[in-house]
Protein backbone atom coordinates (compact mmCIF):
# COMPACT_ATOMS: atom_id res chain seq x y z
CA UNK A 1 0.00 0.00 0.00
CA UNK A 2 1.35 3.19 -1.02
CA UNK A 3 -0.23 6.50 0.84
CA UNK A 4 -0.81 9.20 -0.81
CA UNK A 5 0.52 12.56 1.27
CA UNK A 6 0.86 15.28 -1.60
CA UNK A 7 -0.98 18.92 -1.90
CA UNK A 8 -3.93 19.06 -5.09
CA UNK A 9 -6.87 16.59 -6.13
CA UNK A 10 -6.73 13.20 -4.80
CA UNK A 11 -6.93 12.04 -8.43
CA UNK A 12 -4.01 13.98 -9.36
CA UNK A 13 -2.10 12.66 -6.55
CA UNK A 14 -2.73 8.76 -7.64
CA UNK A 15 -2.15 9.69 -10.74
CA UNK A 16 1.60 11.16 -10.22
CA UNK A 17 2.14 8.58 -8.13
CA UNK A 18 1.52 5.76 -10.99
CA UNK A 19 3.31 8.40 -13.14
CA UNK A 20 6.46 7.71 -11.51
CA UNK A 21 6.17 4.14 -11.00
CA UNK A 22 6.02 3.72 -14.95
CA UNK A 23 9.01 6.52 -15.07
CA UNK A 24 10.73 4.48 -12.58
CA UNK A 25 10.39 0.73 -14.64
CA UNK A 26 8.47 -0.75 -12.24
CA UNK A 27 5.56 -0.53 -14.83
CA UNK A 28 7.96 -1.20 -18.11
CA UNK A 29 6.68 -0.40 -21.67
CA UNK A 30 3.81 -2.32 -22.66
CA UNK A 31 2.84 -3.98 -19.34
CA UNK A 32 -0.65 -4.25 -17.85
CA UNK A 33 -1.58 -1.56 -14.78
CA UNK A 34 -2.85 -3.23 -12.11
CA UNK A 35 -6.74 -3.68 -12.12
CA UNK A 36 -8.61 -0.67 -10.62
CA UNK A 37 -9.50 -2.81 -8.07
CA UNK A 38 -5.74 -3.07 -6.99
CA UNK A 39 -4.99 0.44 -7.58
CA UNK A 40 -7.91 1.36 -5.37
CA UNK A 41 -5.93 -0.72 -2.55
CA UNK A 42 -2.80 0.58 -3.18
CA UNK A 43 -3.53 3.96 -3.01
CA UNK A 44 -6.91 3.39 -0.46
CA UNK A 45 -8.50 5.47 -2.97
CA UNK A 46 -12.12 5.49 -4.51
CA UNK A 47 -12.68 4.08 -7.59
CA UNK A 48 -13.73 7.42 -9.14
CA UNK A 49 -10.27 8.59 -7.71
CA UNK A 50 -8.70 5.55 -9.95
CA UNK A 51 -10.52 6.16 -13.05
CA UNK A 52 -9.99 9.99 -13.08
CA UNK A 53 -6.11 9.25 -12.36
CA UNK A 54 -6.13 6.83 -15.31
CA UNK A 55 -8.05 9.43 -17.66
CA UNK A 56 -5.80 12.21 -16.67
CA UNK A 57 -2.52 10.01 -17.62
CA UNK A 58 -3.92 8.42 -20.65
CA UNK A 59 -4.23 12.30 -21.83
CA UNK A 60 -0.76 12.55 -20.89
CA UNK A 61 0.25 9.68 -23.46
CA UNK A 62 1.82 7.65 -20.96
CA UNK A 63 -1.41 4.89 -20.93
CA UNK A 64 -3.39 3.33 -23.51
CA UNK A 65 -6.66 2.06 -22.54
CA UNK A 66 -7.77 -1.05 -24.57
CA UNK A 67 -11.48 -1.69 -23.99
CA UNK A 68 -11.78 -5.09 -22.00
CA UNK A 69 -8.03 -5.91 -21.40
CA UNK A 70 -6.93 -3.04 -19.51
CA UNK A 71 -4.31 0.15 -19.07
CA UNK A 72 -1.25 -0.41 -20.63
CA UNK A 73 1.62 1.56 -20.54
CA UNK A 74 2.57 3.30 -23.68
CA UNK A 75 5.61 2.37 -25.71
CA UNK A 76 7.77 4.68 -27.36
CA UNK A 77 9.85 2.44 -29.40
CA UNK A 78 7.75 2.18 -31.93
CA UNK A 79 9.75 2.25 -35.51
CA UNK A 80 9.39 5.44 -37.08
CA UNK A 81 9.29 6.26 -40.73
CA UNK A 82 11.95 8.10 -42.46
CA UNK A 83 11.35 11.43 -44.33
CA UNK A 84 13.72 13.38 -46.22
CA UNK A 85 13.32 16.81 -47.22
CA UNK A 86 14.88 16.98 -50.47
CA UNK A 87 14.31 15.70 -54.17
CA UNK A 88 16.63 14.11 -56.48
CA UNK A 89 16.80 14.17 -60.13
CA UNK A 90 18.42 10.83 -62.30
CA UNK A 91 20.36 11.45 -65.82
CA UNK A 92 17.04 10.61 -67.39
CA UNK A 93 14.95 13.42 -66.16
CA UNK A 94 13.18 11.69 -63.42
CA UNK A 95 12.42 13.17 -60.32
CA UNK A 96 13.49 10.81 -57.17
CA UNK A 97 12.38 11.59 -53.71
CA UNK A 98 14.89 9.80 -51.53
CA UNK A 99 14.47 8.43 -48.24
CA UNK A 100 10.78 8.26 -48.42
CA UNK A 101 8.91 5.33 -47.41
CA UNK A 102 7.36 2.96 -49.52
CA UNK A 103 3.96 4.03 -49.34
CA UNK A 104 0.64 1.92 -50.44
CA UNK A 105 -2.25 3.68 -51.14
CA UNK A 106 -5.33 2.54 -49.08
CA UNK A 107 -7.66 3.50 -50.73
CA UNK A 108 -8.14 5.43 -54.65
CA UNK A 109 -7.29 9.11 -54.92
CA UNK A 110 -9.59 11.52 -54.38
CA UNK A 111 -9.63 14.57 -56.81
CA UNK A 112 -12.26 17.56 -56.57
CA UNK A 113 -12.47 21.39 -56.77
CA UNK A 114 -12.10 23.44 -53.66
CA UNK A 115 -11.17 27.30 -52.53
CA UNK A 116 -8.06 28.44 -50.89
CA UNK A 117 -7.99 29.03 -46.76
CA UNK A 118 -6.41 31.63 -45.29
CA UNK A 119 -3.37 29.15 -44.76
CA UNK A 120 -3.30 27.51 -47.91
CA UNK A 121 -3.94 30.86 -50.00
CA UNK A 122 -0.41 32.68 -47.97
CA UNK A 123 1.87 29.65 -49.24
CA UNK A 124 0.21 29.46 -52.93
CA UNK A 125 0.43 33.26 -52.69
CA UNK A 126 -3.03 33.61 -54.00
CA UNK A 127 -6.13 35.29 -52.86
CA UNK A 128 -8.20 33.81 -50.19
CA UNK A 129 -11.56 31.64 -51.31
CA UNK A 130 -9.10 31.22 -55.07
CA UNK A 131 -10.52 27.98 -56.61
CA UNK A 132 -8.04 24.96 -56.62
CA UNK A 133 -8.24 21.48 -57.62
CA UNK A 134 -7.31 19.23 -54.88
CA UNK A 135 -6.46 15.15 -54.57
CA UNK A 136 -6.45 13.51 -51.41
CA UNK A 137 -4.29 9.95 -50.77
CA UNK A 138 -4.46 8.18 -47.79
CA UNK A 139 -1.24 5.95 -47.41
CA UNK A 140 0.49 3.17 -45.66
CA UNK A 141 3.81 2.08 -44.86
CA UNK A 142 3.61 -1.85 -45.12
CA UNK A 143 6.43 -2.13 -42.86
CA UNK A 144 5.51 0.11 -39.75
CA UNK A 145 1.72 -0.01 -40.31
CA UNK A 146 1.96 3.90 -40.40
CA UNK A 147 -0.71 5.90 -42.12
CA UNK A 148 -0.45 9.05 -43.75
CA UNK A 149 -2.94 11.70 -45.77
CA UNK A 150 -1.35 13.36 -48.18
CA UNK A 151 -3.57 16.08 -49.85
CA UNK A 152 -1.88 18.52 -53.29
CA UNK A 153 -3.57 21.69 -53.99
CA UNK A 154 -3.27 23.13 -57.77
CA UNK A 155 -4.14 26.36 -58.45
CA UNK A 156 -6.63 26.57 -61.91
CA UNK A 157 -3.59 29.10 -63.23
CA UNK A 158 -0.93 26.20 -62.59
CA UNK A 159 -3.21 23.57 -64.13
CA UNK A 160 -3.97 25.83 -67.30
CA UNK A 161 -0.89 26.44 -67.65
CA UNK A 162 0.19 22.57 -67.95
CA UNK A 163 -1.86 20.91 -70.18
CA UNK A 164 -0.50 16.98 -69.32
CA UNK A 165 -1.31 18.03 -65.47
CA UNK A 166 -5.11 19.53 -66.04
CA UNK A 167 -5.71 15.82 -67.34
CA UNK A 168 -4.34 14.07 -64.94
CA UNK A 169 -5.07 16.03 -61.60
CA UNK A 170 -4.53 12.73 -59.53
CA UNK A 171 -0.65 11.98 -60.68
CA UNK A 172 1.74 10.90 -58.15
CA UNK A 173 4.03 14.50 -57.01
CA UNK A 174 7.10 13.16 -58.96
CA UNK A 175 5.24 12.75 -61.99
CA UNK A 176 3.32 16.16 -61.44
CA UNK A 177 7.50 17.82 -61.12
CA UNK A 178 7.94 16.21 -64.45
CA UNK A 179 4.88 17.68 -65.49
CA UNK A 180 5.98 21.23 -64.29
CA UNK A 181 9.35 21.01 -65.75
CA UNK A 182 8.21 19.83 -69.23
CA UNK A 183 6.28 23.04 -69.40
CA UNK A 184 9.61 24.86 -68.88
CA UNK A 185 9.86 25.47 -65.17
CA UNK A 186 13.02 25.28 -63.06
CA UNK A 187 11.86 23.98 -59.75
CA UNK A 188 12.91 24.46 -56.38
CA UNK A 189 11.01 23.56 -53.20
CA UNK A 190 10.05 25.22 -49.97
CA UNK A 191 9.26 23.10 -47.02
CA UNK A 192 7.65 23.81 -43.30
CA UNK A 193 6.62 21.54 -40.40
CA UNK A 194 4.85 21.95 -37.85
CA UNK A 195 3.02 19.60 -34.90
CA UNK A 196 -0.17 20.26 -33.61
CA UNK A 197 -3.45 18.19 -32.04
CA UNK A 198 -5.05 16.41 -34.59
CA UNK A 199 -8.50 17.14 -35.85
CA UNK A 200 -11.29 14.23 -35.47
CA UNK A 201 -11.16 12.98 -39.47
CA UNK A 202 -7.57 13.02 -39.32
CA UNK A 203 -6.75 10.97 -35.67
CA UNK A 204 -9.45 8.23 -37.67
CA UNK A 205 -7.95 7.91 -40.50
CA UNK A 206 -4.09 7.98 -38.92
CA UNK A 207 -5.58 5.82 -36.12
CA UNK A 208 -3.77 7.94 -33.72
CA UNK A 209 -3.56 7.00 -29.50
CA UNK A 210 -4.54 9.12 -27.38
CA UNK A 211 -2.80 12.17 -26.86
CA UNK A 212 -1.19 11.88 -29.77
CA UNK A 213 -0.16 15.34 -32.01
CA UNK A 214 0.35 14.93 -36.01
CA UNK A 215 3.23 16.14 -37.87
CA UNK A 216 1.76 18.81 -40.84
CA UNK A 217 4.32 19.07 -43.82
CA UNK A 218 3.31 21.90 -45.92
CA UNK A 219 5.62 21.83 -49.11
CA UNK A 220 5.21 24.32 -51.92
CA UNK A 221 6.90 23.74 -55.11
CA UNK A 222 8.17 26.78 -56.85
CA UNK A 223 8.63 27.60 -60.42
CA UNK A 224 11.44 29.71 -62.49
CA UNK A 225 9.85 33.00 -61.42
CA UNK A 226 9.69 32.04 -57.76
CA UNK A 227 6.25 31.55 -58.15
CA UNK A 228 3.95 28.92 -56.25
CA UNK A 229 3.10 26.36 -58.17
CA UNK A 230 1.45 23.45 -56.27
CA UNK A 231 1.26 23.22 -52.42
CA UNK A 232 1.14 19.65 -50.95
CA UNK A 233 0.19 18.62 -47.35
CA UNK A 234 1.18 15.98 -45.56
CA UNK A 235 -0.28 14.49 -42.29
CA UNK A 236 0.99 11.75 -39.69
CA UNK A 237 1.46 10.68 -36.63
CA UNK A 238 4.23 12.38 -34.89
CA UNK A 239 5.39 10.16 -32.50
CA UNK A 240 5.73 7.48 -35.70
CA UNK A 241 7.95 9.99 -38.29
CA UNK A 242 11.41 11.41 -38.16
CA UNK A 243 12.29 13.78 -40.70
CA UNK A 244 15.55 14.87 -42.48
CA UNK A 245 17.38 17.25 -44.07
CA UNK A 246 20.13 17.75 -46.74
CA UNK A 247 21.87 21.21 -46.10
CA UNK A 248 23.92 23.24 -48.37
CA UNK A 249 25.69 26.27 -48.30
CA UNK A 250 24.10 29.51 -50.48
CA UNK A 251 25.86 31.82 -52.14
CA UNK A 252 26.23 34.92 -50.34
CA UNK A 253 25.79 38.30 -51.71
CA UNK A 254 29.04 40.85 -50.66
Amino acid sequence: MTEIQRPGALYQQVAAAIREAILSGEFPPESLLPSEAQLMARYQVSRPTVRNAIAALRAEGLIDVRHGKGSFVRSHGRPVVPLAGYVGRTSGGRFVLHGVATWEQAEAPSTYRTHATEATAHLLEVQVEEALFGCDRLLTDPATGTRAMHRTLIPFSTAEAVPDLAEALDAEPATVYAMLTKAGHKLWWSEAVRARMPLPDERTALRLPDATPVLHLSRVTCGTDDDALILEELRLSADRAEFTYRITAEKELD
